[in-house]
């Protein structure tokens, strides 16, 4: 029994040249790194952060991605992990923006409102005197 991996069909014919020999092509460069498809990115961008549904269309362009990357179409992937790294970056700018913003405000008006309660407080601590009402 063969345990050798990876496995090649021992029926596959092998290419040869006219002389009879076999040969071997090599393809020189640098290699490139496989495609990112940023599943587990989409995941958690589905189930945390997922304002107008942007983390399952990140979500379906991941799966997209890591399909292509199997079937061997390298370009394919890189475009579509490009796609759904470009939904996480707006699923989570969509979702932290909102919330800081409202904490701005929060925090503005808390100190508007301590502005106002200083300046009234000193019209609230006046002492009138009788002669004021006459």
């Amino acid at each position: 029994m063969d345990t050798s991996y990876p496995r090649e069909d021992p029926r596959a014919p092998t290419p040869r040249k006219a002389d009879g020999t076999a040969h071997t092509a090599l393809t020189l460069g640098a290699p490139r790194p496989p495609p990112r498809d940023h599943l587990i990115w989409s995941v958690f961008s589905t189930l945390y952060l997922n304002p107008c549904c942007l983390g399952f269309l990140a979500l379906a362009y991941s799966i997209k991605a890591r399909d292509q990357k199997v079937t061997g179409d390298l370009e394919a992937a890189r475009r579509l992990g490009s796609k759904a790294k470009c939904y996480n970056i707006l699923a989570a700018v969509w979702a932290l923006v909102p919330p800081l913003l409202l904490l701005a405000l929060v925090v503005t008006g808390a100190l508007h409102l301590s502005r106002l309660a200083k300046g009234s407080a000193a019209f609230f601590s006046t002492k009138f005197d009788d002669s004021d009402y006459d």
